[in-house]
């Protein structure tokens, strides 16, 4: 078999997942493989998704073969070292040491989406410009079989400028997201089936709304001279306000430059007021109303009040995912047809309670790439593998989603003070009785030595002990009932 097949791959989006498939495609030997990226650039400020990643064990897998986690470490703050200071609406303040429940796991690290973005940009504008092209302003509009060889699919792209480009790629990787165009292609192409469909599942989190404040790197706490933020400091700072369309608070993850702007996440339902305000000095009034320990005016520009107010903001979506990974139309390892591969937010998506979504997807690229090194980058024989050892991993990854830690938004208390119960009861059992008790699966997640498939059998042999000693103790209240009377 000649290898003329990996020297034609055509990846939709240039996320982490996009990137980070490039890379790792690049570092197996595959050539002339295209990126196409609506974004102007991989360091392009998006207030809305100016979000922080921690980048676990899991994650590592994947920088760690790109040979990249030391620079990773360089740019972030490690959660061996994450202290988190609440500060309360009289201005009082507690911080506290993030416990590390397993000493033994790999260090996780935090960063913000646009520096770990720039991380595998820089990656691949060092060493692999001559295999890897990122096209950059341009969106891929249409997928189409191809009009001569119905074998093969077509990729018709347009940038900003509207010029179009055509691509025939023995390797299409789909890494657009929750609303990939490569995974509605493949819906459309299958017909009936329900292979690329969605399958979407409840959760408390799902259809939370949230936005995202700017502001400046080492803002000032208080009206006190000299009293600022530490970069390498989280934050939450709650609000005057009470009730549940009321109350609110700021959440700030830690950064390692102390001279990057901060961002602070607020996250409340969809019919929560602050979502109600139309105007910036609405939007002004509120937040000064709500957090009177803070000098608002100097840490709130009026362009960041107006660019707030007129954004959309976002949405966790659902927990979902499709069974479909791939498909094969004709011979691509003959270049007689085109390999589809679905990684990342495209195939699962989640809201981001448990900090799985870039750690899944660089997991997703780390699989397909030891399979890819089993099958000697066979695609015929990779995908159909990669599908069958992935697929329960994604089921669980989704019921983990569901279960381990929903209620993180305050959304309910008596339900976060139920969860907590369930947390701590777990931790008690297993450290009393390991063999028979795991500990939650949100610590459980943090071992990424263990699969999703084999952390969801855990907790739910837990629960399942938990349920049938429920049950006797139920039944010898109730004999002990009946006997005394």
């Amino acid at each position: 078999m000649n290898n003329y097949h990996k020297q034609n791959v055509v990846i939709i989006g240039g996320g982490p997942a996009g990137l980070g498939a490039a890379l790792m495609l690049a570092k197996r030997g595959w050539k002339d493989i295209k990126v196409i990226e609506k974004r102007p650039s991989a360091d392009y400020y998006e207030p809305d998704k100016s979000f922080s990643y921690q980048i676990d064990g899991r994650g590592q897998k994947l920088t760690d073969f790109l040979e990249i986690t030391a620079k990773l470490a360089d740019l972030s703050v490690p959660n061996t070292d994450f202290y988190f200071t609440i500060i309360q609406k009289d201005g009082t303040r507690k911080t506290t040491k993030l416990p590390i429940a397993d000493s033994q796991r790999k260090t996780a690290y935090w960063l913000p989406r646009a520096s770990f973005l720039d991380l595998l940009y820089q990656e691949i504008a060092q060493h692999w410009q001559d295999t890897i092209q990122i096209l950059f302003n341009t969106e891929c509009v249409e997928i189409k079989p191809h009009s001569q060889n119905l074998e093969q699919l077509e990729i018709i792209t347009q940038s900003q400028n509207q010029e179009q480009l055509t691509f025939i790629p023995n390797l299409i990787v789909g890494c657009d997201g929750l609303n990939s165009l490569v995974r509605q292609t493949l819906h459309e192409i299958e017909g009936k089936s329900n292979l690329f469909a969605m399958q979407q599942f409840p959760s408390p989190s799902a259809g939370l709304k949230y936005k995202v404040l700017t502001l400046p790197a080492q803002f000032p706490l208080s009206a006190k001279e000299g009293d600022l933020s530490t970069s390498t400091m989280a934050y939450g700072i709650r609000s005057s306000f009470k009730g549940r369309k009321k109350a609110i608070s700021l959440g700030l993850l830690p950064l390692k430059n102390p001279n990057q702007p901060r961002t602070a996440n607020i996250i409340n339902y969809p019919n929560h007021e602050i979502w109600q305000l139309s105007t910036p000095v609405e939007v002004e009034e509120f937040i000064k109303q709500a957090f009177p320990q803070l000098p608002i005016e100097k840490i709130i520009s009026a362009e960041e009040i107006a660019r707030f107010t007129a954004s959309e903001g976002g949405k966790f979506p659902m927990p979902q995912y499709c069974s479909g990974l791939y498909q094969i139309f004709g011979k691509p390892e003959n270049n007689q047809g085109t390999a589809v591969i679905l990684l990342g937010d495209a195939v699962h998506c989640f809201p981001p309670d448990i900090g799985q979504g870039v750690n899944s997807a660089l997991e997703d690229i780390y699989i397909f790439q030891e399979i890819l090194q089993e099958k000697q980058d066979n695609l015929a024989a990779a995908l159909p593998r990669y599908q069958n050892l992935r697929q329960n991993d994604i089921k669980a990854l989704i019921r983990l989603v569901q279960i381990s830690y929903p209620w993180q938004y305050n959304q309910d208390q008596l339900q976060k003070r139920l969860w907590s119960i369930n947390f701590f009861l777990r931790l008690l059992l297993n450290r009393l009785f390991p063999i028979l008790f795991s500990p939650h699966s949100f610590l459980l997640i943090q071992n990424h030595e263990l699969s999703y498939s084999e952390i969801l059998h855990k907790s739910n042999r837990t629960t399942q002990i938990l349920s049938i000693l429920g049950g006797l103790i139920i039944l010898s209240l109730i004999l002990m009932f009946t006997s005394s009377h």
